[in-house]
Order: structure tokens, then C-alpha cells, then sequence
């Protein structure tokens, strides 16, 4: 029986052998690790800098205080997180030009990382490093698991439209909750809620990076999972604080 030369010899780089990352996988395995590999660059990036941008806003205090008790600074806020959703717009253009494309991904990161700095910067220490602690457990297990079963013929693509309804009802329920407060067990709910789905995201969003991608979509396929892991420590977040007042 022939056998591919691709599957006999060893990716130093990769330092795996070059085997197929899933059962029917036709193309080079060498290639798509390849591109697998840049996106686990760019993705640990932006965490990177989020983490850089958060702790300016928690650790200077005068910087966060000036986005909530002054309206130039409450105006700048609604800038700030309307400012991710207009990004996203023209990534999904230019999401294949480069330089452009990866300007636009650290002006996207760089307003989110801000965001998620102000909630920060008003929640305790130990809730925040509880909520880290835990994103970045459930997302390396979830991570490897997908990998695993991707190997083992597991398909996840089916999560896809389960998904979409379920953000659709994550969506309604925050809006109602903004228009009418139902108090700390609609939040623990809202958060609970919400880190189903993400965790639902995460597993969906690994396994179109090991199999759907293609290897001119790195950038896009980097935003999916930074939202999921960035979603899901903030669903994380919302259940610690609740549960610590």
C-alpha cells in the first residue's frame, strides 16, 4: 500500500510526526500545523496585550476613574466598546490584506483589552484572578480535548446552528436584564449561561481551525478564538463577582 511521504518523515518544526489531524484529512498535515501554529502565535499575542492594557487601566487608577465620573470620559466608554463591533466590520473585508488586516487586529485588541480593563478595574483582585485561573484551565482542556477527538473522527460542525440560537437567546435575556434588573440569580444565570455557550464556542471555533480554515483566513480564525476566551472569562467573571457580594 502506498504510503505518503508526508506521513513518513518527522516535522522538526512541528516536532510531531507528520501524520493527518483527522481521518479523511486529504491535504499535506505539515501545512495546516504550519497554519495552526500562526494562529496560536497571533492568538497568545493578543492576549498578551490585553493583559498589558488591563493592567494599566486596574493598577492607574486616575485612568478609570476618569471613564465613569466625567461625561467626556463616559462618552469615550461608549466609544470604547462600540469601537470592537465597527472593527469587526471592516476585518471581515479586509481580513486578507495584508498589513492592513493585522493593523486592524491590534486596534480591535487594543479597544476590547480597554473594555475588559474598566470591568476590572471595579471588581476584586481575588475574583478576577479566580475567574483568569479558570478561563485558562477550561480552555486548554477544552482546547486538547478538541484536538483529541478531531483525531478520533469527532466532528463538531454540527454545534454551529445549536449555537447561533443559543447566542440569540443570550442576547435577549442581556437585554432584558439592562431594560429590567431581576437581581443576583438572573446574573448568576446570565453568566452561567453564557460560559456554556462560549465553552460551546471554543470546541466549535478549535475544531474549523483544524479542519475548515483555510490558510489565508489566520486572522480571522485568531479573532473567533480571542472573542470565545475573552466571552468566556467575562461570563466567568460575572458569576465570581455575584457570588462574592
Amino acid at each position: 500500500m502506498w504510503v505518503p511521504p508526508y506521513a513518513k518523515t518527522e516535522d522538526v518544526e512541528a516536532g510531531i510526526l507528520g501524520v493527518p489531524l483527522y481521518p479523511v484529512m486529504l491535504e499535506n498535515p505539515e501545512v495546516r500545523w504550519s497554519f495552526i501554529r500562526k494562529v496560536y502565535s497571533i492568538l497568545s499575542l493578543q492576549l498578551l496585550l490585553t493583559i498589558a492594557v488591563a493592567s494599566v487601566v486596574v493598577t492607574v487608577r486616575p485612568v478609570a476613574n476618569f471613564f465613569v465620573s466625567t461625561r467626556t470620559g463616559l462618552a469615550l466608554y461608549i466609544f470604547v466598546i462600540i469601537l470592537p463591533f465597527i472593527i469587526i466590520c471592516l476585518l471581515s473585508y479586509y481580513y486578507q490584506h495584508h498589513p492592513v488586516n493585522l493593523l486592524l487586529l491590534t486596534v480591535f485588541t487594543t479597544s476590547l483589552a480597554f473594555a475588559v480593563g474598566l470591568t476590572c478595574a471595579f471588581t476584586k483582585g481575588k475574583v478576577v484572578l479566580e475567574s483568569v485561573i479558570l478561563t485558562a484551565l477550561v480552555v486548554i482542556s477544552l482546547t486538547l480535548y478538541t484536538f483529541w477527538a478531531a483525531r478520533r473522527g469527532y466532528d463538531f460542525n454540527f454545534l454551529g446552528p445549536f449555537l447561533f440560537g443559543a447566542i440569540m437567546v443570550f442576547m435577549v435575556f442581556a437585554f432584558i436584564q439592562i431594560l429590567f434588573p431581576l437581581g443576583r440569580t438572573s446574573y448568576m444565570i446570565y453568566g452561567a449561561l453564557a460560559s456554556i455557550i462560549f465553552c460551546g464556542f471554543i470546541i466549535y471555533d478549535t475544531d474549523n481551525l483544524i479542519k475548515r480554515y483555510s490558510y489565508h483566513e489566520y486572522v480571522w480564525a485568531s479573532v473567533s478564538l480571542y472573542l470565545d476566551i475573552i466571552n468566556l472569562f467575562l461570563s466567568l467573571l460575572t458569576i465570581f463577582r455575584v457570588a462574592d457580594t
